[in-house]
């Protein structure tokens, strides 16, 4: 048996796996492609059993989001690694080898990104993930390649193998006996910044996360929910803080939360002024939730702290919207 699975979680996905699937089997030779299907509505299922009756299928009972949707699919794998691919990605020829090699050659790697850029506009970066992903001590995370809304054109100015804080969800290879150790993604957070918390939890524990150049893959991008979508507001600003608490040091924890809920305020004015009242009170929805996780958060603080020293020691929505910084060249540079 192959000892690498790459493993695509669909949601009514049906129409991405039509565009991408059979590239993706065409291009990973060296892994088994296995789907997992969250409940699908849209005849996905049927469409797989029919189509590609060879491509193994996990069918989950109902729609667990990304976070619990990949939990228990994996666990009915026996792969020593696992790639987490999104429905709505194209990749390359020879994108799985690169990826395989920076973990062979490190032991202390647990999981790798590779390039990911943009399948509209195909000479630019892709907002989720980029050429890797950082964060700041106040919890904002941005790529290189990407700060906020700004995506670079890829000119090779990010072509050299290095280490990175977060790999992207999009495509995501992790080694899964340290998967496995770390007991996955946080169910709780269903979707959006699962993968960040998976990996300041493997910082924590002494291991690194790469970003490998030399594979290539493109994502469409918002395939399930809009930039603009309330739930999706409410889900990145819940488990941000969520991400914060269980991860910050108890000398910073309270500080740098302060900051951040009071940035978060200001960000819910601005939306209120724009006339976005549902993403404001997604905002406030999610402090609610975030203050009744509380006792859950307490228990699952990690033990150990090492990922906080490979934070970006500045605020990069300062650098970004006040001193006009606009790629990460110009704010982390030395």
């Amino acid at each position: 048996m192959k000892n690498i699975a790459v493993v695509i979680l669909n949601f009514n996905g049906k129409h991405f796996l039509e565009k991408f699937l059979q590239n993706t089997l065409d291009n990973s030779p060296e892994a088994e492609v296995v789907v997992i299907d969250n409940a699908s509505t849209d005849a996905s299922a049927e469409y797989l059993k029919t189509a590609f009756p060879g491509v193994p299928l996990v069918l989950l009972d109902k729609n667990y989001g990304f976070a619990e949707g990949y939990n228990r699919g994996l666990a009915t794998l026996t792969h020593d690694y696992f790639i987490l691919l999104n429905s709505d990605v194209e990749v390359t020829r020879g994108w799985i080898l690169p990826l395989l090699q920076v973990s062979l050659a490190r032991r202390d790697v647990a999981a790798v990104q590779p390039k990911i850029l943009d399948y509209h506009r195909r000479t630019h970066f892709e907002y989720a993930g980029a050429a890797g992903g950082f964060m700041d001590v106040l919890g904002y995370a941005f790529c290189r390649g990407r700060i906020f809304d700004e995506q670079e054109e890829d000119k090779g100015q990010y072509d050299t193998r290095s280490e990175i804080f977060w790999a992207s969800g999009a495509c995501f290879f992790v080694r899964a006996e340290v998967f496995r150790s770390l007991k996955g993604f946080d169910a709780r957070f269903f979707a959006h910044m699962e993968e960040i918390d998976l990996c300041w939890r493997m910082h924590n524990q002494g291991y690194t996360v790469a970003y490998q150049p030399a594979s290539v893959v493109y994502h469409v991008g918002g395939g399930t929910l809009p930039a603009e979508n309330p739930f999706k507001t409410y889900l990145n600003f819940r488990n941000n803080l969520a991400m914060m608490f269980k991860n910050l040091p108890r000398k910073y924890l309270f500080p740098l939360l302060f900051v951040r809920l009071s940035l978060d305020g200001i960000t819910g004015v601005r939306f209120l002024l724009q006339g976005s009242v549902r993403n404001l009170w997604a905002i406030l929805k999610a402090h609610f939730v975030f203050y009744r996780w509380l006792p859950y958060l307490i228990g699952k603080r990690s033990k150990s702290f090492g990922g906080f020293k490979k934070l970006y020691a500045g605020s990069v929505v300062w650098a970004y919207f006040v001193k006009k910084k606009k790629t990460y060249t110009e704010i982390c540079s030395k």
